[in-house]
């Protein structure tokens, strides 16, 4: 995936996850995209600073969405709406341009693909669906 680390830097930043077991997976569903030619630029250029500073934002805005959903914040309301565009800006900034209807549709890969749901039922259940839908909110109130 193009991610320039040594093993103990990969570590460091992503646990026991590892990124290049999903690239192949990954470029032959998007490889012929500009989205992927961009992501792979920006992450080949991304050093061990830059990988912690992807995680924490990334941290902030999924335990954001956590805590609006335990308060019974509804996903289609103005602030979860706000965390995420605050979560397709994180993309945008780290990864590749990711227009609204974009982030529209990853938001519907999170509950589609049984690995992303897997990822947002751990930190809390149900929030793969509650993201997914804060989401599509947000990519049409953006028109």
């Amino acid at each position: 995936m193009g991610i320039s680390l040594t093993p103990e830097e990969r570590f460091e930043v992503f646990g026991d996850w590892l990124p290049e077991e999903y690239a192949a997976e990954a470029e032959e569903r998007w490889g012929d995209t500009e989205a992927w030619t961009q992501s792979q630029r920006r992450t080949a250029a991304m050093s061990k600073e830059d990988w912690l500073r992807v995680k924490a934002e990334s941290d902030d805005v999924e335990r954001r969405f956590a805590t609006a959903m335990a308060a019974g914040v509804a996903p289609d309301s103005a602030h979860a709406m706000d965390v995420a565009e605050e979560h397709r800006q994180h993309i945008t900034r780290w990864s590749y341009d990711c227009p609204p209807a974009m982030h529209a549709g990853l938001g519907q890969l999170y509950v589609d693909d049984p690995r992303f749901t897997a990822y947002y039922e751990r930190i809390a259940p149900g929030l793969a669906q509650y993201l997914s839908t804060a989401v599509q909110a947000n990519a049409a109130r953006q028109g």
